[in-house]
């Protein structure tokens, strides 16, 4: 895939203290269960089957913070052989500072395989990251956003039309050692279809019009003509809360189905 030209956004400048104000407050915080089941897969892949569950939990408000709580547990059978793989992440995102901190446990077969640790700080120079766990180190990457900072610049861009643009961004993966360039496309807003166990668990929330969004993720340390190295759809709704998910990684894809969702009371300012 051909990238043009690479626009990073900074929050602050590209939406003003106002507008990022008002969409942060439309934020809901929540916890949304998503079933997962293997869509696709290339005989590549060796996969037979694939299955399992993601857990996010959104709690939080512009001036304590937000806090991100996610699970993401697989079961993949390559016909040879099962593994189970459970990740774990916490972060705590401050936009008004552009802090981030960030901790992921990675279990295979219920022990232990990975651990990262560590927080970042992000300005229009670049963003410092202080790595503490596996090992300690820090670094300076290119500016970047955090991801509630990504989805409140998402949902803006959405809002005033906009279809096609380019961020990096910063949430501690691969070791918290790169920024990754993400391309999202976004489509009109509409009520679209949705399927029962989805709207047993969004209720009144179906009536609402999503935007249906891909975001394609690019590893910018490899050449710009490179496929991304995943891509997530999603159909996403003013409040933050999704449904309707495809991960695509290429040799495979999962879909996610929102099985359960539950909302929470801010905590204001």
């Amino acid at each position: 895939m051909i990238i043009c030209a690479i626009a990073v956004i900074n929050l602050n400048a590209a939406l003003g203290g106002a507008a990022l104000a008002g969409v942060a407050e439309t934020l809901v915080p929540h916890r949304a269960v998503y079933d997962l089941e293997l869509e696709d897969a290339s005989e590549r892949s060796g996969i037979e089957s694939m299955f399992g569950r993601m857990v996010y939990e959104f709690n939080g408000s512009e001036c304590a913070g937000y806090t991100v709580g996610f699970r993401f547990v697989t079961q993949l059978d390559t016909g040879n052989s099962v593994r189970l793989t459970d990740q774990q992440t916490t972060t705590y995102e401050n936009l008004e500072e552009q802090t981030f901190r960030f901790i992921t446990k990675s279990y295979v077969n219920q022990r232990l395989d990975q651990e990262v640790r560590g927080s970042a700080k992000a300005d229009e120079d670049g963003t410092s990251v202080d790595l503490t766990t596996p090992r300690r180190d820090k670094l300076t990457l290119d500016p970047a956003q955090f991801p509630t900072a990504q989805m409140i610049a998402l949902i803006e861009r959405a809002k005033n039309g906009d279809r096609f643009f380019q961020s990096h961004l910063f949430d501690g993966s691969d070791e918290g050692r790169k920024v990754m360039l993400t391309t999202s496309v976004v489509g009109s807003p509409r009520i679209s279809d949705i399927q029962q166990k989805e709207l047993e668990a969004t209720g009144k929330l179906a009536e609402q019009p999503t935007w249906p969004v891909t975001i394609a993720y690019f590893d910018e340390t490899k050449s710009q003509d490179e496929t991304p190295v995943y891509r997530v759809s999603f159909k996403l709704y003013e409040n933050g809360i999704t449904r309707d998910l495809i991960m695509d990684y290429g040799e495979f894809s999962l879909k996610g189905t929102l099985s359960s969702l539950e909302t929470f009371e801010g905590e204001g300012c």
